[in-house]
């Protein structure tokens, strides 16, 4: 496999401190097991897969922000539920 390069990534992002903060996010959402990769993992790092998807124009911050609000809304219907019930 080709590496990654920053030139690569920031065809798709504006900077390179967007692409830090997309590449972190993306890949602890890799690391931690909650989203599938959407390119082929092939024996890489959590952080260079997240980078490829990033190259190749599959991840973006409308990707990661949609993930991170659906991931949230249902611990905080279950938080306001169980204190209702103890009041």
């Amino acid at each position: 496999m080709a590496r990654v390069t920053v030139e690569d990534c920031l065809d798709h992002v504006d900077n390179r401190f967007e692409l830090v903060m997309l590449a972190t996010k993306r890949s602890r959402q890799l690391a931690t097991g909650g989203k599938e990769p959407k390119v082929g993992w092939e024996n890489d790092k959590p952080t260079v897969v997240a980078l490829r998807e990033i190259a190749a124009g599959l991840v973006d911050y409308d990707v990661i922000a949609e993930a991170e609000i659906v991931d949230e809304e249902p611990l905080f219907t279950a938080f306001e539920d169980d204190t209702n019930e103890a009041i």
